[in-house]
């Protein structure tokens, strides 16, 4: 039987905040984001990271659009990209990946070779956890071997079309089986986005959260769920527990905004704030 996740499997698996503590304890992440038509991804993936508690997000993002994501976020620091003429990433201005704790990229950076070179070889050369989310999936079409080449996990979060175009087994038409199936066969940990969304790991385990409402199905709800993963991972989760706590922390959000502004009119600028809210009962003390 497929284990659901719950809030007693989140609280087991996040470190509470230590009084003597500063914000080195609680992760260096980097989030590679963003191209010129995509300036809301990179936005929503940081601010969920540091809404989850990370110590220090620095967001990597091409020199086009940094003017712009400067101006909207205070906490995140900054690393500016080289770019090519259509404003994406390119295969020699990928950042330095060292002194991270874990990394996101993907959300937002468009298709092109430099950006599926950039996502290789972040695969490949990462010495932490690594997030590959949206774009950073569709570029793997026809590269999905690079994942056995990682040294260290990596958690990939496609939604079912995405999933379609990575997907080199026979696919049984079953979430479930497929996900385990893939994640076995490329030692990676499928988070597999859905009514019920599945989290497959590289051993063959398999968790299932079934939170979450229709209203969360706009751009930029995915950019919020990698963020938060990213954050776990900085601060010591395991990835695999990342992607399942990750799931069942964004679908939470997502059904206290859906109850309090409704499924139509809810966006993911709201569900940021209501991050937060699911979090708290972590808290160590009353202040």
């Amino acid at each position: 039987m497929i284990q659901t996740i719950d809030w007693d499997y989140v609280k087991q698996q996040i470190p509470t905040r230590q009084p003597e503590s500063d914000k080195n304890t609680y992760g260096r992440v980097l989030a590679i984001c963003g191209s010129r038509d995509y300036i809301g991804a990179p936005y929503f993936a940081a601010q969920a990271a540091v809404r989850t508690g990370s110590g220090i997000v620095t967001l990597a993002v091409p020199a086009c659009i940094y003017p712009i994501l400067a101006g909207k976020l205070n906490e995140p620091t900054f690393l500016v990209l080289q770019e090519d003429a259509d404003g994406k990433l390119t295969a020699d201005s990928l950042p330095d990946l060292k002194r991270r704790a874990a990394i996101l990229a993907g959300p937002g950076m468009g298709i092109s070779e430099g950006v599926s070179q950039v996502i290789q070889t972040i695969i490949r050369e990462a010495k932490c956890p690594v997030v590959i989310d949206a774009d950073g999936i569709n570029v793997l079409a026809g590269h999905i071997h690079v994942l056995e080449k990682a040294a260290y996990p990596v958690i990939l979060t496609p939604h079912s079309r995405e999933f379609s175009r990575i997907c080199d087994i026979a696919q049984t038409g079953d979430a479930t089986t497929d996900a385990a199936a893939f994640a076995q066969k490329h030692r990676c940990i499928l988070l597999l986005k859905g009514h019920r969304t599945v989290i497959a790991g590289t051993d063959g385990t398999v968790l299932r959260n079934i939170h979450g409402n229709p209203g969360m199905s706009k751009g930029g709800s995915g950019d919020i769920l990698a963020g938060i993963i990213l954050s776990l991972l900085g601060q010591g989760v395991e990835p695999f527990a990342a992607a399942a706590c990750g799931a069942y922390i964004h679908s939470c959000a997502g059904n206290l905004c859906a109850n309090e502004i409704g499924e139509f009119g809810m966006t993911p600028t709201d569900m940021l704030s209501y991050i937060p809210r699911v979090l708290k009962p972590l808290n160590s003390r009353e202040w």
